[in-house]
């Protein structure tokens, strides 16, 4: 099968509104949380928002305040088009793929309209911005794909498994270039949600610390460029999809077994797909949450993956961003390649006691040769995917 190169990438989250601008905050423990300002609503619990205001995307991106258009569509756009601003990569939409992965979609507009939806039947046609791939649509209208635009909408994991099915467009020979990764916005509909299950903590979280009370909800939007080695932009390369795995523990609607059974399995799959053994993995970056069934289910899955060779490093980077739902996976795809380019693995923030099963992350951003990194994801429903990426040769 063919191998699949990165090429490109593209992200805004709240920590910064291109790659390198995350980069920046993660290199010096910068995070993007703080009360909401956009998102109007009576809870404030801290979130990863991204600050800037609907109208501001609409006028940065020249599109009229009626074209129907999510914020989640707003970030994503905005995302794909950094890829396209900072690298000699052009949008080739007759033969470009794409995938996109999203949690809520529209439901932002929703609602916005859902009171005044009975006096109009213009804003009847933001019913439709409820379904996933009303806002994957809007995206690709915009750079004028046709070819082949899916959605994926598995919560957590929804960009993952995008990263992973694009990357199987590749390897099967049906396109060369895919452009994956996912976008999700801050909605009353998820503050809420969360909210009534009671894992929304009131301060910063504290991914794998025994203290850790919950999580902190973001937005973002991250992509990637896909291509495959020997067609792609040789020069543009920044790192392999060497493995993918996804699994499902198939235990409960909202919470993961406590031995990890789908996260232990889907690891597995990702590295039996790269080749690779477990000692070969240089760093996680964890899907850590930061709540109690969550971090405990994924560090036992690690000591189960890892049982013959020492749990290598691995740290949550959500302390920064927030957890950015069906976005995440791809947002720490592309925190796991910048690991790789830069030789460096970012802090596990607000890291302070030691969790039940002994296990530390990293608590502090730390230089050293990596080779392989695996990121974790893991959804509601228990789809849980890991994807592995390595370095160029």
């Amino acid at each position: 099968m063919k191998t699949v190169v990165v090429t490109g990438m593209g992200m805004v989250s709240a920590i910064g509104s291109s790659v390198t601008a995350n980069l920046h905050a993660l290199q010096n423990d910068v995070h993007g949380l703080s009360k909401p300002d956009i998102l109007t609503t009576k809870h404030q619990f801290p979130v990863g928002e991204i600050k800037l205001s609907n109208a501001e995307l609409l006028e940065e991106l020249k599109l009229s305040a009626n074209s129907g258009i999510t914020r989640a569509s707003l970030l994503g756009i905005k995302a794909i088009t950094e890829i396209f601003t900072n690298t000699d990569l052009v949008p080739d939409p007759e033969h470009t793929a794409f995938v996109s992965g999203t949690s809520v979609g529209g439901i932002d507009k929703t609602e916005e309209y859902f009171e005044q939806f009975d006096e109009s039947l213009a804003l009847r046609a933001f019913i439709q911005a409820q379904h996933p791939g009303y806002t994957t649509q809007k995206i690709a209208e915009y750079f004028g794909i046709k070819e082949h635009v899916t959605t994926i909408s598995t919560a957590c994991s929804s960009s993952a498994n995008a990263i992973m099915n694009g990357a199987r467009l590749i390897q099967s020979g049906r396109f060369n270039k895919v452009i994956v990764g996912g976008s999700d916005c801050l909605t009353k509909f998820t503050l809420n949600g969360f909210n009534s299950l009671r894992i929304l903590s009131e301060k910063p979280a504290r991914p794998f610390d025994i203290n850790r009370n919950g999580l902190n909800l973001g937005e973002a939007a991250a992509y990637l460029v896909l291509e495959a080695e020997g067609t792609s932009h040789e020069h543009n390369v920044l790192a392999k999809v060497s493995g993918a795995g996804n699994a499902n523990d198939a235990f409960h609607q909202t919470a993961s077994s406590e031995n990890g059974e789908g996260a232990y399995k889907a690891m597995t799959a990702a590295l039996r797909s790269a080749e690779l053994n477990s000692s070969q993995i240089d760093y996680i970056n964890a899907h850590g949450t930061g709540t109690l069934n969550n971090d405990l289910a994924e560090t036992n899955a690690l000591e189960r993956n890892f049982a013959q060779a020492q749990v290598p490093d691995f740290s949550s980077t959500k302390a920064f961003t927030g957890h950015t739902l069906g976005a995440a996976g791809a947002v720490e795809a592309i925190y796991s390649i910048l690991s790789l380019q830069n030789q460096q693995v970012f802090a596990n923030l607000n890291f302070q006691d030691v969790m039940e099963n002994g296990l530390i992350p990293v608590i502090q951003k730390k230089h050293r040769k990596l080779d392989h990194v695996m990121s974790n994801s893991f959804g509601f429903g228990g789809n849980c995917t890991s994807l592995i990426f390595s370095k160029h040769a």
